[in-house]
């Protein structure tokens, strides 16, 4: 799933240029980055309305439409996720997330339930980069990070997990690149081999 605060901030701001002042001055990307680590979506609402209450309705819709900003699925990623785990793979996902919205998506999208376990930032304090974060998702799972296959869209997060001695992967948008590069360690992705997740 992708987040973007855009998909819904547009129907608050046609303007483009305005747009990107909301999100650049008030709803910013470091005020998320607070949420994703723990802090309340009430007090965080409360402290940008507080700070900006011209903005106070489109503040108050990060809480309340907040899966406005979710996107679809990216489909063939998905089916990825499957055969890796109807041929035994161990799948872990670590995200940067509120601990507060994590339940409101977690349910549209069951795809989620192909890993064996997630460790969700808001819920543990710290997130990604950080490699402490890293290291708690290896020691409630028993998982051995040297050699092990990180996949990330951010080149932060994919140089924190290099720095572990993982194999990581950064993700730039392009599906068949990502097949082909898992390809490297999963032969069977790479040789026409679909296998669909049981019961999925």
């Amino acid at each position: 799933m992708e987040y973007e605060p855009r998909r819904l901030y547009r129907k608050f701001f046609p303007d483009p240029d305005e747009l990107e002042r909301f999100l650049e001055q008030v709803v910013t990307s470091d005020w998320n980055d607070r949420l994703d680590c723990g802090w309340s979506l009430e007090e965080g609402v409360a402290d940008l309305v507080a700070r900006h209450p011209a903005h106070a309705e489109a503040i108050r819709a990060f809480k309340e439409r907040w899966l406005e900003m979710i996107g679809d699925p990216i489909h063939s990623n998905v089916a990825l996720l499957e055969e890796l785990s109807s041929a035994g793979v161990p799948l872990y996902a670590l995200s940067n997330f509120s601990a507060e919205t994590w339940p409101l998506a977690r349910p549209v999208f069951p795809f989620l339930e192909a890993f064996d376990g997630i460790l969700i930032s808001g819920e543990a304090g710290i997130g990604k980069p950080d490699p402490a974060f890293f290291r708690l998702l290896a020691a409630r799972h028993e998982i051995r990070l040297e050699g092990a296959v990180f996949v990330d869209d951010n080149p932060l997060n994919v140089q924190a997990a290099t720095g572990l001695g993982m194999r990581a992967l950064h993700y730039q948008g392009d599906p068949h690149a990502l097949r082909s590069r898992l390809g490297e360690v999963y032969p069977f992705l790479t040789a026409g081999v679909s296998r669909p997740l049981q019961g999925g």
